[in-house]
């Protein structure tokens, strides 16, 4: 079947990654088949640029978007640059360590903890594989694309408001680690990378696919026409999405693109 999509954009974790961490081979396959009808594909995640290099490698994609929109590279050109605000940091900085919170702070090089012997810092290490990480340094206040705050219960985002930042906690959807939450800034996250992104390739929304699975993807699938939220997804992301397709661990991606008629 011929269609016009131009643009494919995936989220990572619960989305391309099953809970065990591999790939399906009909994500793979759907993947590759999209790429085949000239289709561009798009990683777009909340994680690191630097520690995607072995799913980029398996999926044959070289466009990403990471820090969840707060940097985005197209066939190897940066085309979205948006770190915090120095002052926000700071900030962050403060209120965690009234609150015994935790906090890994993401560079485009580097991923910078406060603490790195807490066994939940230890835990969200290995579960999301980092490996470029050091204690934070004041000498990166200025570079940060993204931060990831742990150990905090429901009640407390609420504490790090500042007035003027629109700023939302968004909860890692990986079961065992919903006391993580990242940080989104309402203009800068995944929707307007991909906005930003279909205008330098003078792509429409119309013509762009998106899939994911958390919070964090909510401003992803509201920028393109053809939104899907997979099976296992937060509840509340599927207000967000105009299509629900199976889970990630059900061939979610392959199911979605056949229902455009890709694969």
């Amino acid at each position: 079947m011929m269609n016009n999509f131009k643009a494919l954009f995936l989220d990572i974790d619960g989305t391309i990654l099953r809970k065990d961490h591999s790939i399906e081979a009909s994500t793979i396959e759907a993947v590759k088949q999209a790429q085949s009808q000239g289709i561009e594909v798009f990683l777009a995640t909340g994680r690191p640029l630097h520690e995607i290099d072995e799913i980029a490698e398996t999926l044959q994609i070289e466009s990403l978007i990471g820090y969840n929109g707060a940097y985005a590279v197209y066939n190897g050109k940066t085309i979205v640059n948006e770190p915090l605000d120095g002052e926000i940091i700071d900030h962050y900085l403060e209120v965690a360590k009234q609150q015994q919170h935790e906090m890994i702070l993401y560079t485009n090089q580097l991923n910078l903890l406060t603490n790195r012997t807490k066994d939940y810092v230890k835990e969200f290490i290995d579960y999301f594989h980092l490996k470029d990480y050091q204690l934070y340094d004041q000498r990166y206040r200025d570079d940060i694309l993204g931060i990831t705050v742990m150990n905090v219960k429901p009640q407390e985002p609420v504490l790090y408001e500042l007035p003027n930042e629109s700023i939302y906690f968004s909860q890692v959807n990986v079961q065992g680690l919903e006391h993580n939450y990242d940080v989104i800034r309402e203009s800068v996250n995944k929707g307007h990378a991909i906005q930003h992104t279909l205008k330098q390739l003078a792509i429409e929304p119309s013509q762009a696919i998106a899939f994911g699975d958390g919070l964090n993807d909510k401003q992803m699938l509201q920028a393109v026409e053809h939104s899907f939220a997979m099976g296992n997804a937060n509840q509340e992301l599927f207000a967000y999405a105009k299509h629900k397709t199976t889970s990630v661990e059900d061939s979610g991606i392959h199911n979605g693109l056949a229902k455009l008629g890709i694969v």
